[in-house]
């Protein structure tokens, strides 16, 4: 017997006259039931049908409470960049002198951080243009001969001190005293600078230079601090390695191992940066004496990100699925320089173009740098630069190379695949046969992704039936080689500005060192377009200059350019707000790093 009918037996509800009295009785105890009394009861009340029809109404009503306020939070709001996170970074080197004015033209550990602690008047952005970095605008006279700057009046020093005008000045100042032998004195030669106030200065050029603003982007360092540091001690200064800078992170600690040597350093964000304090709380970079070092501590979980990756050395990484490999443009370029001096036979224009012809760019580019590279055909680098790079090509033609060789009297007689050039001459009243073969050697470095370049030509080469030797040499071998320009081909690379001046690359004063004029190269129309386009200030009227420049090189062979490769950077994907598409150097990786983010929070649109 069920419930429902015991109470209507207890109350004699069956009975005409307890209805009325009973029925009221049974309400009210069915009111005063616990809820999960009258759940129970309802359950046994109700059909199974109807138990799952209530069921699934409460899940819709639930759902919809839950729903509609996390519908309107993902409708109305955005993720943002918060403030949170650190990370840490292997790079090849130990840092010496964190300093912008001792900075060396090879080692760039000490440059990434000298990006990471100071800042400049003007910086690169995203996209390889000037902008605005410590400077809050600037002015420059029609005649190109004055700029001015106003500084921002919220730059503060790491130690808390106003940046201003006079730190400026004692930056450039210092840099042009020959005492303190910093490599960028080359730059201000020749340059005033007044100070109208603490936050406004004018530089003052004696002649027109249409790539000056280039010189802003020298890091400028705290007046107050180095003032009365003497030249003999500039490189000894205790803040050569805890600087103190204006930048996005301030030094914070370094570590050394046992002999001394500096194995990390940890830098934390500036909460008082004048452009918004960094997202990311913490950097801690890590130095590794080889890239193969820097990889097996990849490999082995004690860095995030890899300042830099060899096209070979992809294939080594593990856990690729952790990383994001950045492929960035750089304004470089490798090619075989021709030092017609040394070889006879390179004088020779139609041996410069079998050589041309005889060039399997693409090949170099599948193999050497497997496929992270571009074809270069000339010394302005058209595709990054945006100069016309509707150039004469020497494509890869194997034939043409053969018969350039062949209409110039070079036979493979010995049928060996290597051609000779025989020539007779009155010899003491005799005819001589004299025989050549034809043989040039490049030198270039002991780096391995050139040294398989240089192998790889050797083979390309012999095709067309020229012998090819090869000399590696170690960095200081190389160096002086360059210097004494004793090599018959260099095969090296060249580094431009993303704002270009080949002067110092093309122009026939700078042939001999400290020139950079691997080629050796000297035409006298190409000097008179390098030196107009020196003081066009109107960019379209420079570029056409470089063009016409770019033309006579090419005309006159005097250097194969091969490849540029893309920069590869192994970055964390947990870093967010990496946007940075053409760098100048390697170390600009690091530009507009306070942009990056590891947290997000939600926003209103």
């Amino acid at each position: 017997m069920n419930k429902e009918k015991q109470l209507d037996d207890f109350f004699d509800l069956n009975s005409n006259h307890g209805k009325k009295y009973g029925e009221g009785i049974k309400e009210t105890l069915i009111r005063r039931l616990s809820l999960k009394s009258k759940i129970r009861l309802l359950g046994k009340v109700l059909s199974k049908k109807e138990r799952y029809a209530i069921l699934l109404f409460v899940l819709i009503i639930a759902g919809s409470i839950i729903y509609v306020p996390f519908s309107f939070y993902y409708h109305f709001t955005l993720p943002s960049p918060d403030f949170g996170g650190s990370f840490v970074e292997g790079v090849i080197g130990e840092p010496s002198h964190v300093n912008p004015l001792l900075l060396s033209q090879t080692g760039s550990t000490d440059r990434d951080i000298v990006h990471l602690v100071y800042s400049s008047i003007l910086k690169y952005n995203e996209e390889g243009k000037l902008v605005p970095d410590l400077a809050k605008s600037y002015e420059i006279t029609s005649d190109g001969l004055n700029y001015t700057i106003y500084l921002k009046e919220s730059a503060r020093w790491h130690d808390g001190i106003p940046v201003t005008a006079d730190d400026v000045i004692f930056t450039i100042q210092t840099a042009q005293n020959a005492d303190y032998n910093s490599l960028q004195r080359i730059n201000w030669q020749g340059v005033e600078i007044q100070k109208t106030n603490d936050t406004t200065l004018i530089f003052k050029l004696k002649n027109r230079y249409a790539q000056f603003l280039n010189n802003l982007t020298l890091h400028i360092m705290p007046r107050h601090l180095w003032e009365n540091v003497q030249p003999a001690n500039f490189p000894l200064s205790e803040l050569n390695l805890k600087p103190i800078g204006s930048g996005p992170y301030k030094f914070a600690r370094l570590q050394k191992d046992k002999l001394g040597r500096i194995q990390s350093y940890e830098l934390t964000a500036n909460k008082n940066f004048y452009d918004g304090r960094p997202y990311i709380n913490k950097i801690q970079l890590k130095f590794y004496g080889s890239e193969e070092d820097l990889i097996g501590a990849y490999n082995g979980n004690e860095i995030e990100n890899l300042s830099v990756i060899s096209p070979k050395n992809l294939k080594k990484i593990k856990f690729k699925q952790r990383l994001t490999v950045q492929k960035i443009s750089m304004p470089r370029y490798f090619g075989i320089f021709f030092n017609q001096n040394e070889n006879r036979f390179l004088a020779d224009k139609n041996i410069r173009l079998a050589l041309s012809y005889a060039t399997n760019k693409q090949e170099l580019i599948d193999k050497v740098l497997e496929g992270n590279g571009t074809a270069v055909n000339s010394p302005m680098i058209g595709d990054i630069l945006g100069i016309n790079k509707d150039v004469r090509r020497y494509d890869y033609d194997p034939e043409s190379a053969k018969k350039t060789l062949s209409d110039a009297g070079w036979k493979d007689t010995d049928e060996n695949g290597i051609l000779v050039k025989r020539t007779q001459s009155k010899q003491g009243g005799k005819t001589v046969t004299d025989e050549q073969k034809l043989v040039v050697r490049v030198t270039t470095s002991a780096w391995p992704e050139l040294v398989e370049t240089a192998k790889i030509l050797k083979e390309q080469w012999k095709q067309a039936g020229i012998e090819l030797e090869i000399e590696s040499l170690q960095t200081a071998d190389l160096q002086q080689a360059i210097k004494d320009r004793s090599y018959q081909m260099l095969l090296f690379g060249e580094i431009l500005s993303v704002d270009p001046d080949p002067f110092s690359l093309w122009h026939s004063s700078q042939k001999r060192d400290p020139g950079l004029n691997l080629a050796l190269y000297e035409n006298k129309s190409a000097d008179k377009l390098l030196e107009d386009a020196r003081s066009t200030l109107n960019p379209l009227e420079r570029n056409k200059q470089y063009d016409d420049f770019q033309k006579l090189v090419i005309e006159d062979l005097a250097a194969i350019f091969l490849y540029s490769p893309v920069h590869l950077y192994g970055q964390s994907k947990n870093i967010k707000g990496f946007e940075n598409k053409l760098i100048p150097t390697h170390s600009e990786r690091l530009s507009n790093i306070e942009k990056w983010h590891m947290d997000t929070k939600r926003v209103l649109k």
